[in-house]
Parts: C-alpha cells; structure tokens; sequence
C-alpha cells in the first residue's frame, strides 16, 4: 500500500500547526496579545535564519528535531498572529469604540431579498459626530476613521425592491446593537455563525433611515461579475415558468440560492445530495472538462498548451468569482489551478499537497473560515477522494468498463461520506442512510443540468429551456421519492463535543486498520467505539432521570414545554407541522432526546 513520503506531505506539515494557532488564539481578547506574538514571530524566525546561515558551521543537522521544532512554533504562533490580526473588534478605531450619531458604510455582498428584509453585510469606512457650532448658526458633521464589519438590516415595503448593490455607499444612524446569543443551545447560533465572518454588530433600519450616495467603492471585477449574473438570473426567470425551477437553476449554476425553499433543501439533505446545491468541484469539474475539450487543438506544442492554459485558468477564475467564491469554490478552483500549472510545467502534482496548500493559502487570506462548516466539509470530502477512493475502487476489480465506473462513482461517495460522517452528524443531527442510492440517481442529470443551464444563457438556445425546467422536476422528484423511503434518514442524532472528538477518532483507527490491516489499530479503534458508548449510555440514563422545564422565545407566538424523561407535554397553539415548532421547539425536543410529545393549548 503506497503511503507517500514525508516529504511529499510538506504542505500538510505547515497547515496543521498554522490552523491549531488559529484555533487555540481564536477569541484570544487582550491587545497586547498581537505584540507578544508578533516578538515571538520574529524571534523564532531569526532563530531559524541563524540556523540556516551557520548551519555548516554549527553542524545544525546533528539536532534536527530542534529545527523542525522552532518551525512548527513558528507556524504556530504565526496563525495566532494571522487571528489577532484579521480580527477586527480589537482595532482602535472599531466603530463600537466610539460614540457617534452617523456611519458611512460600503456595501461587501450581493444583498438579499427574503420575507421583506433586505439583508447585507456592510464595511464601515466613517463615522460622524453631530457638532454644533457656536460663533456660527448650525450644525456640522465630523468625519472620523472608523473600521469593522456590520450586519445591516433594512424593512421593505410590500412587494418593493431596494436598488441597493453591491459596493455602493450608504450614511446610516449610528444605531446598532451587539448580536445576542441564542436563547437555548439547541437554536441556531446566529451570534457565533456572525462572529467567524467578523462581524458582531447588527442594526435595523427602515428605507427612510438610509442615504445613498453617488459611486460605488466596490471592487470592479466583482461589481461586474454580479451584475452579469443578476442578467443571467433575469434570463432563468424568463425562460422557466416554475419558480422552484428557477431557484434550482440559479443555485445550481451561478451560486444564488436565496429563493429555494426549505423544502427542496430538505430533500437533498436528506438524501445525501446537498452538496450538488453547492458550487463546488463537481462544478469546476464539469466546467474545466468542456473548456478542456473545445480547446484541445492546443495541445500540440509547449506554446500551445502555454496559450490554453493562460485561456483556462481565467475562465475558471472568473466561474468562480461569478458564483460568490464559496470555501468549496475557491479550493477548487485553486486545487485545479495549482494541478494545471504544475502538469504544464511537467512536474509531479501530490495531490496530498494540493490539498493542504489550498486550505493553506486560504486560510492565510480569511483564518475565520476554519470555522465555516461549508469549508470544514469540502477538505473532509476532498481528503476523502483523494486518501481513500482510491482504495476502495481497487479493492473489487471489476473487468466491464460501465461497470467499473458505476463502481467507481459508489466508491468516491462511499469515501466523502466516511469523511464528512462525524461533522454532517454533529452540525446537521442527522445522516441520510441512502446515499449511495441518491448519488447515483443524480450522477447524470446533475451533469446535464450543469451543461443545459449554461447553454441556455446563451442567445439562440431558447429552446433547451422546456427540457432544462423538465429535467429538474424530474430529479427533483426522483429525490424526493428517495427521502420519502421508509429510513431514509436518520434524524434528531444530538451528540457533544467529546462524543464527536471520540467518534472521529475511532472512524479514523478504524479505515488505518482496514486500509493498512492494523490489528494495533483496530483494537484501538474498538477501544474508543466501547467509551463513546459508556457516553451514550450515560446520556440515556441522564435522559430517563431528566426534569425540565423549557421557555421558548419565538416570534409572535408563546411555547412553554414540561419535560418528564423522554416524554414532553408542550403548551403552545403551534402544530407539529408549522415552522416554529419545527424551527425552535423540536430541535430542542430532540437535544433532550423526547420521544413523545403531547401538544396542549394554553
């Protein structure tokens, strides 16, 4: 069994200790924290080019352990630096610092429209300080340097779209307020999920509370990729008539997935396949495959193959940026240029390396999105591929061509499945048990999904659009007969942060011993299942002990819930099917791990 060498694995080598600082400095408050850590950068660097300029002299290999060592501290202490820094509550001139009356803030996101708020993440660039002039009649504005991210908020009047885009300026009230917690563990945390995209702040506004002004500070390429895809947006909605059509095709092909439902969401969640609703490698995949094949002329000659990939590696690029630069788009956008570059230049691409660069470089760019499940998920999927589909498709050699690639799509499922196992269940609380069914069902209408909606966006092609909008209902139907199987999914799975740790590491003992027949590891592995259970066990007993009395705070309604061990008598005018009982009760129901509910009105 081919392991690759330690020195193929460089890359992985610096991404782990750069993402443990990360992790361990994430939070980390003190200000003086960044000068601590910035001295401890530069005097482990200077440690490590004084080994490497004298290390002849001081015959530096007899103790390279120590080298290593101050590296891997180095790597450490530099991602707490990369933290601190990115972080941006603890610069000075925070716009939650200071009191001011005003704020000028730039648009950073495409806004969206949903149940009549318009939503967007904004830059603050100043703040205003309301002074009064006394020698003079009138009021004055003072401009101060303010920085920070907000979350804005603004009412919409009925049936009425704000022209708000992308990079415009807006002076708003200072009035804004830190994001609350959640009210029970078992809600989402809005707070949390805000704080690793930099923001802490939110405010509310109404279209009267808001000055637009004239130019837009946005970057632009990526002002002029998002106006060309609210034109490609336009054109779906032209050519489809199903709304649910359109919002799949948007989301499918360009990234928009404001307008699909929570229904269609659940279906592919449950069946495994919510990651064909995520512009992701599949997606590049697909569209680097047809760029590929138009410009294979090109492939005689190193000038040629030069010319096709300077036409390739932009194309994909601006895909990408036309799609949001999701976590699963940038790796793979960068996976596959880094792949191409290095095949061009006919050197040996490690695909371990690949990995760990991306992330890598990643990271470096936004350190927060190590805690972005999104992100979480696209490494685990992709080290999947790349460890163990492969050796699950060599261990039933199959001599029939079709067959062999049937075989070869369960593999690559079977694999991102084994990976994303533990984080799918400890986020999501729930596993569909009949991927592997799903997965190939949506093998080849996904990828004539992907060809079809693109060729429509082009003029001439109006007539695809009928086949096109017949072919979504026709997996989206096929989905939802597949998540309507009895056991389709297994659902309300509730488990720590120790059970989660646990269950990842016996998942991992587990596939060493099968793949490298460890019997070390699999007794291991064994170990670790037996103490995960004891957990499990004692949350079963802690459950038929188990007394409670639940509050819930939801919109416009009142809820309170009396639990008695695994049983629960709910008073509330909710039924089971609305969507606050199924938003903010029973997800807490589930934590406690309630099989019966009684439902009472007060």
């Amino acid at each position: 069994m081919h392991v690759p060498h330690q020195n193929g694995l460089s890359f992985l080598r610096i991404l782990i200790p750069y993402a443990l600082g990360i992790s361990f400095f994430y939070g980390f408050k003190p200000v003086p924290g960044i000068l601590l850590l910035t001295s401890l950068n530069l005097l482990l660097f200077i440690g490590l080019a004084f080994i490497n300029f004298r290390y002849k002299e001081i015959k530096a290999y007899r103790f390279k352990v120590f080298t290593g060592s101050i590296l891997q501290l180095l790597l450490f202490f530099f991602g707490g630096l990369s933290c601190i820094s990115y972080t941006q509550s603890l610069k000075s001139d925070h716009f939650s610092k200071t009191s001011s009356s005003y704020l000028k803030i730039r648009i950073i996101e495409e806004p969206q429209y949903k149940n009549g708020i318009c939503r967007f993440k904004a830059q603050v660039m100043l703040s205003y300080q309301i002074s009064a002039d006394s020698g003079q009649q009138g009021v004055y504005l003072l401009p101060k340097p303010a920085s920070g991210a907000i979350m804005v908020a603004i009412k919409t009047p009925v049936k009425t779209i704000l022209t708000l885009y992308y990079g415009e300026v807006l002076i708003i009230p200072s009035l804004f307020s830190e994001v609350s917690p959640p009210h029970l563990s078992s809600e989402f945390d809005y707070k949390a999920w805000l704080a690793t995209q930099n923001i802490n702040h939110q405010t509310f506004l109404y279209p009267q509370q808001y000055l637009k002004i004239k130019g837009n500070k946005g970057n632009p390429i990526l002002t002029f990729a998002l106006r060309l895809r609210q034109q490609q947006l336009k054109r779906y909605a032209k050519l489809i008539k199903n709304k649910e059509a359109i919002a799949l095709a948007s989301t499918l092909i360009l990234g928009y997935r404001t307008d699909l439902s929570k229904d269609t969401l659940d279906v592919y969640a449950k069946t495994g396949t919510i990651h064909a609703l995520s512009v992701s490698g599949m997606h590049v995949g697909l569209i680097y495959m047809v760029l590929n094949h138009l410009l294979s002329f090109l492939n005689s000659g190193k000038r040629g193959k030069l010319i096709k990939l300077i036409l390739i590696l932009p194309a994909i690029w601006f895909y990408a940026l036309l799609t949001g630069f999701s976590p699963s788009v940038l790796r793979s956008v960068l996976m596959l240029s880094v792949f191409l570059i290095a095949k061009s230049w006919s050197r040996p691409a490690n695909s371990y390396n690949i990995v760990a660069f991306s992330a890598f470089c990643i990271l470096v760019y936004q350190p927060f999105l190590l805690w972005d499940v999104g992100f979480q998920l696209s490494f685990l999927a992709v080290s999947g591929l790349v460890y163990l589909q492969p050796k699950i498709q060599q261990s039933w050699p199959i001599e029939n061509k079709w067959l062999y690639k049937l075989w070869g799509v369960i593999a690559m499922s079977l694999a991102a499945q084994v990976f994303t196992f533990p984080s799918s269940v400890y986020y999501f609380h729930q596993f569909p048990l009949y991927f592997l069914l799903s997965n190939v069902f949506i093998l080849i209408p996904i990828a004539l999904l992907m060809y079809l909606g693109i060729i429509i966006l082009f003029p001439g092609f109006d007539f695809l659009a009928s086949l096109f909008e017949w072919l979504i209902h026709f997996t989206n139907q096929g989905l939802r007969w597949i998540s309507q199987l009895p056991f389709s999914s297994l659902s309300g799975i509730w488990i720590s942060k120790i059970e989660f740790i646990l269950l990842c590491l016996a998942l991992i003992f587990l596939v060493i011993a099968i793949v490298h027949h460890q019997k070390k590891a699999f007794f291991i592995s064994l170990t670790v299942l037996i103490l995960l259970q004891g957990f499990l066990s004692h949350d079963q007993i802690r459950t038929y002990h188990q007394r409670k009395i639940i509050t819930f705070k939801i919109p416009k309604q009142q809820a309170i819930a009396y639990i008695f061990s695994n049983r629960a008598t709910v008073y509330t005018t909710l039924t089971k099917q609305d969507k606050a009982f199924i938003y903010f009760i029973r997800p807490a129901l589930d934590q406690y791990q309630v099989k019966s509910i009684k439902l009472v009105p007060p």
